[in-house]
């Protein structure tokens, strides 16, 4: 089984001029290795992929690869360094068929996973979800990560569903944005899935029960601070990880203060690491809570 513990970043698409910018992508890759975090999403809801055409998201996953690879191959990089940064594939869709010709075209590359929200819009039956999931993770060579959103695909996966496909031998892991403890207690307790904490305010709590760790889109800022967070609550110190996670929670707020990813693209254009670009039907973050953004980049943590 595939240990995806820890705190993972669902990568931006930067775009420049309305193209993708590979560049910046790739610094951004660079960035999030050296800070230490467990692994990268790419082609989650963060990254936008229903704003990419399928040529920009193999582009796009090639460029994380290659930067994640690269990264591990430099002359500097420490023995912790060595290994290539773990890369889970966002795969969304809601045509079955479709959806498993899409992975496995990814089934030769180098991935940790794919990460697969419920097909969205159609709203299928619980038994439906059970046979979509089932279909997808038969014909996955890599681990799956379910991705619990009803919010996003207005369905949800009710606790039976998910302890029914925890049994199978490739679903190993949740993003769990249903914002559910019952179910976050019933799955950590039951032991079979890896819980990640999909929605970052509950990161502590998560981890704090018994859970995995994090994909958490506000961690592309200040990303120390959340794997520092991560590895203080994992150690069992507590007192040092609340105060951590109260620094770190204006930062959380105002990341998910207006439809996602337009504030994470603020603050880091903000920053410097990107230009703030984003694809229709996503627009640019309120004038408002650009300014409160870039004024949260000029703070330091307490």
């Amino acid at each position: 089984m595939s240990d995806l513990s820890g705190i993972w970043i669902p990568l931006i698409t930067p775009f420049a001029d309305g193209a993708v910018d590979h560049a910046a992508l790739r610094a951004l890759v660079r960035r999030y290795a050296d800070a230490g975090v467990a692994g990268l999403v790419a082609l989650g809801t963060a990254g936008e992929p229903a704003t990419l055409d399928a040529a920009e998201q193999d582009a796009v996953l090639a460029t994380i690869l290659d930067a994640a690879q690269a990264h591990a191959n430099a002359a500097n990089a420490t023995d912790a360094q060595r290994r290539p940064l773990p890369v889970l594939v966002g795969v969304s869709g809601n045509h079955t068929a479709s959806m498993r010709a899409r992975i496995e075209q990814l089934n030769p590359l180098p991935i940790a996973g794919v990460l697969i929200a419920a097909p969205y819009y159609t709203r299928p039956a619980q038994d439906g979800i059970v046979a979509h999931f089932s279909a997808l993770a038969d014909a996955s060579a890599h681990p799956v990560v379910l991705y619990d959103i009803p919010q996003r695909t207005g369905v949800r996966l009710e606790l039976d569903t998910l302890l029914t496909l925890a049994a199978h031998p490739r679903i190993q892991a949740i993003k769990d944005c249903a914002g559910s403890l019952d179910t976050t207690l019933a799955l950590i307790r039951d032991g079979r899935l890896q819980v990640l904490a999909g929605n970052d305010i509950e990161v502590f709590s998560t981890v704090c029960a018994g859970g995995s760790g994090a994909i958490a889109a506000s961690a592309h800022w200040r990303p120390e601070r959340f794997v520092a967070l991560y590895q203080a609550l994992t150690e069992g110190r507590l007192d040092e990880g609340r105060r951590i996670f109260h620094a770190l929670l204006p930062q959380i707020r105002l990341a998910f203060a207006e439809p996602n990813p337009a504030p994470v693209k603020a603050l880091l254009a903000a920053t410097g690491w990107v230009r703030n670009e984003l694809r229709l039907p996503m627009t640019r973050a309120s004038e408002a809570l650009t300014e409160r953004l870039a004024a949260l980049g000029e703070t330091p943590l307490r």
